[in-house]
């Protein structure tokens, strides 16, 4: 057990997801820091933030480690098959179980999950547990992100209407989204990778530091987000019954997306490493995207609610895929041991 939460300490389920729900305490007890009439600029702030995490993130990332991983092109196919289009599939088969105003909203949070790309670090922690293939682990969540900056506003476009109380699609400005998350995400992402050379040891040198940062300016969006929700009662009709039902939904949605892959996967006749690397990478949501997006595609009180589902899917996620990974590695050990 202490193994498992060695793992997920790593994958980043420590202090930080504590610090989140003291975020969200913090939002609903005193609300107006975050607030659009409070002389604290912390929205701002938190937009400078975003835009230095994918700098350093595009740092870190090598050239040569994007040209070695397009090799395995069935793999990455499949797995950004699963991020982009078996998640969102999967939220619009269930969308008639959600009738009444309020459940739609909630739908359309949880659709907002299904459309993000895939997270990074956890991805490749659990995939190096497991002993799976750490190089294309790394391409394709660092693929996914790039991705994510497109194909997530398009899908939000074509499902955000008037019977969910947002903007329709024609009133959905995909160009205006997609420049302001290209001007946020893409364009540190690709100014980091150019300086990737001359600035890319100093970056993994401090990587603790800038994880650090990260973690800081993911606390402050999901502040700001969520004062602006409390303060217009978005959670109003959320209660604890609500919470636990989505709780065992999020854990139902990673399973059986993990377990599709893995029958996908032995379809594929994919060695042990790729399907190892195809189970974690297509089955993982970014929150850090989550929490960028939302500012972008919900400004205003609607991004707290937005957030709620990527939270708790972020949290079991890594609970889950810490448990599987573990028990990948044992079975891996007592393999080489045999043989």
């Amino acid at each position: 057990m202490n193994k498992i939460f060695d793992t997920a300490k790593k994958a980043g389920l420590d202090g930080f997801m504590l610090a989140l729900l003291t975020m969200i305490l913090l939002a609903w007890l005193w609300p107006y820091p975050g607030m659009k009439d409070s002389p604290l600029p912390l929205s701002e702030i938190s937009t400078i933030a975003v835009s230095i995490i994918f700098f350093f993130y595009g740092l870190r990332l090598s050239p040569e480690k994007l040209r070695a991983g397009l090799v395995n092109w069935k793999l990455h196919v499949m797995v950004h098959l699963s991020t982009f289009v078996l998640f969102p599939l999967l939220a619009l088969a269930f969308r008639p179980l959600f009738k009444s105003d309020d459940s739609q909203t909630l739908w359309l949070a949880i659709f907002f999950l299904t459309a993000l790309p895939s997270t990074v670090s956890s991805s490749v922690v659990m995939v190096s547990i497991a002993k799976g293939n750490i190089p294309a682990a790394i391409f394709n969540a660092s693929i996914s992100s790039l991705i994510g900056v497109f194909l997530t506003p398009l899908w939000m476009g074509l499902v955000m209407d008037a019977g969910t109380g947002h903007a329709g699609p024609g009133h959905f400005d995909l160009l205006s989204v997609v420049g302001k998350l290209s001007l946020q995400v893409l364009l540190p992402v690709c100014a980091g990778i150019a300086l990737n050379k001359r600035w890319g040891p100093f970056a993994e040198r401090y990587k603790k530091y800038i994880r650090y940062f990260d973690q800081f300016s993911i606390l402050l969006i999901v502040y700001t987000s969520f004062c602006e929700s409390f303060g217009e009662h978005l959670f109003s009709s959320l209660g604890l019954k609500e919470i636990v039902f989505l709780g065992i939904g999020m854990l139902s949605l990673f399973f059986g997306i993990y377990f599709l892959l893995t029958f996908i996967s032995n379809l594929l006749h994919f060695n042990h490493e790729d399907r190892i690397t195809a189970v974690f990478c297509g089955s993982k949501k970014s929150l850090v995207q989550g929490a960028v997006m939302s500012k972008v595609l919900f400004p205003g009180a609607q991004a707290g609610l937005m957030l709620l589902p990527i939270m708790i899917y972020h949290a079991l996620q890594l609970i889950a895929a810490s448990i599987i990974a573990q028990r990948m590695a044992r079975l891996n050990e007592e393999e080489r041991i045999i043989n």
